[in-house]
């Protein structure tokens, strides 16, 4: 499809990125009904936690959502997806990824950008619940990349799956990971590699017979950490080899059901492979939307409703 051309137009401040992205993050607050936890077992003998919000008459309609890196069901810009996404009827699945609702994993593997095979399960198990004739997938940064390869990999898809919606989306992985690790995005790569530590201590102490501590203390940087855990930890060679095979940028010509990104330009986390154009072109079902402000998962907008809940709102009613 032709690239979507984006009506955002935030106030002066949150014209920058930074802004944008700081105060998404930090400072927005979002009250929606309370979420209702579920969890499912899955076949490795690992589980997952769902959060689930229900609109106040019964739907046959549920969006399953998908955090970003070291994100959760309960972050802002989950829940203010949610709350808009429950006044169009829509019942709202948060997925907690592995080891992300609050409490360890119990396997050494955790979560990462190309997971799908969790994706799948819940996709799964909400299909068994036999309540839901439509299906909507949407994800926010590492999310997004997550439900995009899902919806692009030569796999059987459900008919019941009738669109996909990605926002801040690092299609290409190497490509966010070489602007994630300049010195613009310190402070943020920085609270990410924390984070990411503090839960590989956990792993240690679960498994030391899997890692030590001399691999964990050479750990300086994101791609460091990718190299020792997340490569090799899910079956990788190395980082390179699973930034390439993870990326959903390979998966985007193949995806059939009507699917929207919302990429913006002054993304500090995204370099010039993660805006695809081309693709976009040559798929009639994907629709690329590239605002010149938002930031990172920011997109700020008025009465505390973002712009990109507001422009998923209203993709869906024009496709599903």
């Amino acid at each position: 499809m032709p690239i979507l051309e984006s009506a955002y137009n935030p106030p002066l401040f949150f014209k920058s990125g930074h802004f944008s992205t700081l105060y998404t993050g930090l400072f927005r607050s979002v009250v929606v009904p309370t979420q209702k936890r579920e969890r499912i077992q899955l076949a490795d003998g690992d589980f997952l936690d769902l959060d689930w919000s229900f609109t106040a008459t019964k739907t046959d309609k549920v969006v399953i959502i998908v955090h970003g890196l070291e994100g959760n069901a309960q972050r802002p810009y989950i829940l203010g997806a949610t709350r808009e996404l429950l006044l169009c009827n829509y019942n709202v699945c948060a997925v907690n990824l592995r080891g992300c609702s609050g409490e360890a994993n119990v396997l050494f593997r955790s979560y990462h950008s190309g997971a799908t095979e969790d994706l799948d399960a819940v996709v799964q198990h909400i299909l068994g619940l036999k309540t839901y004739s439509k299906i909507v997938l949407q994800g926010f940064s590492l999310g997004g990349n997550l439900i995009l390869k899902y919806l692009g990999e030569n796999r059987q898809r459900p008919p019941e799956i009738k669109a996909g919606i990605g926002v801040s989306v690092p299609c290409n992985l190497a490509s966010s990971l070489e602007e994630l690790l300049k010195p613009k995005n310190i402070l943020y790569a920085s609270n990410f590699k924390k984070r990411l530590l503090q839960k590989l201590r956990i792993k240690y102490k679960q498994y030391p017979d899997k890692i030590n501590e001399s691999e964990i203390n050479k750990i300086k940087t994101l791609k460091d950490f990718d190299d020792v855990y997340t490569s090799k930890a899910n079956g990788f060679i190395n980082a390179l080899d699973y930034y390439e095979k993870a990326s959903c940028l390979q998966f985007l010509d193949k995806i059939k059901v009507p699917t929207l990104i919302i990429n913006a330009k002054n993304d500090s986390f995204l370099g010039a492979a993660c805006y695809p154009v081309k693709e976009a072109k040559q798929n009639s079902n994907l629709f690329l939307e590239m605002p010149l402000y938002g930031g990172h998962v920011g997109f700020y907008d008025n009465n505390n409703i973002t712009y990109s809940e507001k422009r998923v709102v209203k993709f869906l009613e024009e496709k599903v």
